[in-house]
């Protein structure tokens, strides 16, 4: 069954683009939610485990955090409760329709929910056409809506949740093992040295100067890339994602939209270096070797 979708989807590329188009957008409308519940949920079970570990009654939490997860309650709007009709739920369309407002209060949606849906379907696309109908256009998939998730938590919250980069980790050298992207050795030699290269510069700068410049999930995440590109791409996304933040950081300093003191979360920029590692960091090495 599989080999005939393929086949339909290689005979018709067009169907093949719209489809994942189709799926790329709304999987952003739910990267939206994960991106939004997750850190509650997260909080609301450290919370509970902290009351535990000290013997103190369990914290008390409102219906809404008490039951919420990635599947309910269903989506609702934040200042009214007004519950969100299917019609309502359509990516990018509905934001459109709706002129940005909640249609029970008036009250402004975020553009960041659109602008999710439009990123997570274009990379999808991006992705589709790099590796054509194919499992590798399936696991990058996979792999793409899983970074553009981290990227979202970690730019509102500065967290990068294990429960999302270890399994990400493991998929890595799970693929490995049919050389999807590289071989085992490969990947598993990357997430080791993805681990320890972060690590060891967390240490040294901890050592300089006292502080911590860096946090581990940053660590799992570089060890998860390794683990899918191979270790030979470590120095491309390393090379990559600093001086993407390095720019970033500078920018948002000279418009103020930052402090000089304030944390700036590196997980966006692995996780952009590492997609384009994935996708086209054999033409990268090559053009650069070219040039050299």
């Amino acid at each position: 069954m599989f080999e005939n979708i393929i086949a339909v989807f290689q005979s018709s590329p067009w169907l093949f683009y719209s489809t994942v188009l189709f799926f790329g957008l709304s999987v952003g409308s739910f990267l939206n939610v994960v991106a939004y519940r997750l850190p509650l949920m997260m909080e609301r079970d450290w919370k509970t485990e902290c009351h535990e570990f000290l013997e103190l009654p369990s914290p008390k939490l409102d219906d809404y955090h008490a039951s919420i997860n990635l599947a309910t309650p269903a989506s609702a709007c934040p200042d009214c409760g007004h519950k969100l009709h299917f019609w309502e739920n359509i990516p990018v369309i509905s934001y459109l329709f709706l002129k940005a407002r909640c249609s029970s209060c008036g009250s402004k949606i975020s553009l960041q929910y659109p602008l999710v849906e439009l990123i997570t379907g274009i990379a999808s696309v991006a992705v589709a056409y790099t590796f054509g109908a194919s499992l590798q256009t399936l696991a990058a998939l996979l792999f793409t809506w899983i970074l553009i998730a981290l990227t979202l938590i970690d730019l509102k919250k500065q967290l990068l949740p294990d429960s999302i980069t270890l399994p990400l980790l493991w998929l890595g050298v799970f693929f490995s093992f049919f050389n999807l992207y590289t071989d085992l050795k490969s990947s598993v030699i990357g997430a080791m040295a993805g681990y320890l290269i972060l690590w060891s510069v967390y240490q040294l700068f901890k050592l300089l100067t006292k502080k911590e410049g860096m946090g581990f999930g940053d660590f799992k995440l570089l060890a998860a890339l390794g683990a899918w590109a191979g270790f030979s791409y470590l120095p491309q996304i390393i090379l990559v994602s600093s001086v993407v933040g390095s720019v970033a950081g500078i920018t948002l300093l000279l418009v103020g939209k930052t402090r000089q003191q304030q944390p700036i979360p590196f997980g966006p920029y692995l996780a952009v270096a590492g997609w384009i590692a994935l996708l086209w960091g054999e033409k990268i090495n090559n053009a650069y070797l070219s040039f050299l």
